[in-house]
């Protein structure tokens, strides 16, 4: 059975690597001796790489009559389809820049809908935070909230922090290491948007956001995001 992780394994020894290239380059069958010869090694070492190709079946071998009497040597050859491995391409990123680029291409309906998608997620993950400790929502006190809050901030770069006035209680935070900082320069105001509306359905699911104002922005060269929130 073909095993891709044995495969893999095998051909990551960089002359074991440069041997099997060389003998699949080459189309003919090689001695011990001559590879031993051609990569300047011991011959029980190159007796060893070629027995560790031959395990895989990249390399097949076969035992050489010379008609003299004695033990007969093995000759090796690389087979002629070689070795293909394939791998699940997982390139996120780019799969990111498509999704921008079609929002955008869309227009602001996407944009809308988009919104509103990270926002059930902010209030999806929330929800989640708040199970994984044990606790009922409608019971927890402003410390318990807090706590919550700056667990989830801690994931994703924010820094919270609760300010008494005299108009009440309000919440401040700075997006000091922002998750999407290399989609801004592009898609600003889409990424900003979506950003915002995942953390407003955090927001939301704790406390009864009466405002959730930007004061400052990394699109308008500010060294950070910071919000003012209502509470």
């Amino acid at each position: 059975m073909f095993n891709q992780l044995k495969v893999t394994s095998t051909l990551s020894d960089e002359t074991r690597f440069s041997i099997y290239q060389f003998m699949l380059q080459e189309k003919k069958s090689f001695s011990v001796q001559d590879i031993a010869e051609k990569f300047n090694i011991h011959p029980n070492v190159a007796r060893l790489h070629l027995s560790k190709l031959t395990e895989i079946e990249v390399v097949s071998a076969e035992y050489e009559k010379t008609g003299k009497g004695g033990r007969p040597g093995r000759r090796y050859k690389a087979n002629e389809n070689g070795v293909t491995l394939s791998f699940p391409k997982r390139n996120y990123e780019e799969l990111l820049q498509w999704t921008l680029e079609v929002i955008e291409e869309i227009g602001p309906e996407a944009d809308r809908i988009g919104q509103k998608i990270s926002y059930n997620h902010g209030l999806k993950d929330m929800e989640q935070l708040i199970l994984s400790h044990g606790k009922d929502r409608s019971q927890l006190s402003i410390d318990e909230k807090m706590d919550l809050i700056t667990e989830a901030a801690s994931l994703i770069g924010y820094v919270p922090s609760i300010n008494e006035g005299p108009e009440g209680k309000t919440m401040s935070f700075a997006v000091y290491n922002c998750p999407y900082h290399d989609e801004i320069g592009k898609h600003s105001n889409i990424v900003c948007n979506l950003h915002e509306s995942y953390l407003k359905g955090q927001f939301d699911t704790l406390f009864d956001v009466k405002d959730f104002v930007k004061i400052e922005s990394m699109t308008n060269s500010c060294d950070y995001c910071t919000y003012h929130v209502n509470i």
